[in-house]
C-alpha cells in the first residue's frame, strides 16, 4: 500500500521554509480531516510535536507526516502541492475521495462521510 497523503516537492519546501520561520524544525506535519467548513468537512494542516498510537507516520522529502487512523481513509490518495501565482502562493490539496468541494478549497464531503455543513 502506498502513501495515504503524498506531499510534492513544492509543497514540503513550502513546510520546511515554515517550519523553520517558527522554529519548529524538529516537528510532525500533520494532515487531518476535522468537522466543520462549508461542505460538511475541512482539512487541518498542523506542527506536531506528538505523534500519538492511532498515527500513521511516514516520511517524505525530509518532513515527517502524521496522519490519524480515522482521517487515513479519507485522506487515503491525497496529493498535497504548493502553487505560486501573481497574486501570491498557497497550498493545494488534490483528495480523489472528495465528492464535493467549496470555493474556497478546504472545505469537501466523501461519498460515505458528508459532516455538518457550516456558512462560509
Amino acid at each position: 500500500m502506498g502513501e495515504v497523503v503524498t506531499i510534492t516537492e513544492a509543497a514540503a519546501f513550502q513546510i520546511k521554509d515554515m517550519m523553520e520561520k517558527n522554529d519548529e524544525q524538529d516537528a510532525y506535519f500533520r494532515v487531518a480531516v476535522n468537522g466543520g467548513g462549508c461542505s460538511g468537512l475541512s482539512y487541518g494542516l498542523v506542527f506536531d510535536h506528538e505523534q500519538k498510537a492511532d498515527d500513521g507516520v511516514s516520511e517524505q522529502h525530509g518532513i515527517r507526516i502524521l496522519v490519524d487512523k480515522e482521517s487515513a481513509p479519507i485522506l487515503n490518495g491525497t496529493i498535497i502541492d504548493y502553487k505560486q501565482s501573481m497574486l501570491g502562493g498557497g497550498f493545494t490539496i488534490d483528495n480523489p475521495n472528495a465528492i464535493v468541494s467549496c470555493g474556497c478549497g478546504s472545505s469537501f464531503k466523501t461519498a460515505s462521510k458528508a459532516g455538518t455543513p457550516e456558512n462560509c
